[in-house]
């Protein structure tokens, strides 16, 4: 078949969510024949890998990335990315806070679109706790500033791109800022940002690796904050 969706989805011990994140997968991309679904065995100790051994039996939109070692959030997506075969390529998380058929909405923009090559689509997110959104806006107004570019609900997902646009990184970032790297590049590079309304809800299982209180809020702040003036560097010596 022709793959025209690659969506990638990284997963650090998500083994409990991934039983229902390919329920609802079984029911939106196993339906297409022109998507393929990535998941990134994140370095995962929980059976994760022996799982979607099991899964890709009889899903023919199904494959695995295994990373050995847990190298970051960033990392994981890359890792799939590299290995995708789609000429759209996405990310989304795999905790079930955002339905995993967002992408195919998303996807939609890209088939409409006169050039997919100059399109970059996110979702924006509705439904979060108000902590959050104001986290959000924080966060929103303070990479806007320092990029000098407006860059609004920068972790919403799903993050969707050409492959062309994927082939111009250049040493993008293995954490939490590749979201951040990925958005401002776009907007730097002059593509077409759609954004598209996406339910957030709660985690079905388990409890997030890094926003867990708010002192986790804060350290990603720091880094975010340290990464973004390397980016702002890069960003303004690029041609």
């Amino acid at each position: 078949m022709s793959i025209g969706l690659s969506l990638v989805v990284p997963a650090y011990n998500e083994s409990k969510n991934l039983l229902l994140l390919l329920e609802r997968a079984d029911a939106t991309i196993g339906r297409r024949d022109d998507a393929e679904l990535i998941v990134v065995d994140n370095g995962s100790s929980d059976g994760t890998g022996v799982l979607l051994d099991h899964a890709m039996v009889s899903r023919p939109y199904l494959r695995k990335t295994r990373v050995e070692k847990n190298q970051g959030y960033g990392f994981g997506i890359l890792s799939g990315l590299k290995d995708a075969r789609g000429g759209v390529l996405a990310w989304t998380h795999a905790d079930m806070q955002t339905d995993i058929g967002d992408a195919l909405s998303g996807f939609e923009l890209f088939r409409n679109a006169s050039d997919p090559k100059k399109l970059f689509v996110k979702g924006r997110r509705y439904g979060r706790p108000f902590s959050d959104v104001v986290f959000t806006v924080g966060m929103a107004a303070i990479e806007t500033a320092l990029l000098s570019r407006p860059l609004w609900d920068i972790n919403a997902q799903p993050t969707m791109f050409s492959r062309a646009f994927f082939e111009q990184w250049s040493d993008p970032p293995w954490d939490f800022s590749l979201d951040l790297y990925a958005y401002a590049l776009a907007c730097r590079r002059g593509l077409e940002i759609r954004r598209f309304p996406v339910h957030f809800g709660a985690r079905a299982h388990g409890r997030s690796h890094w926003n867990f209180d708010w002192r986790s809020k804060f350290r990603l702040i720091g880094r975010t904050l340290g990464y973004s003036f390397e980016l702002r560097r890069r960003l303004s010596n690029a041609p």
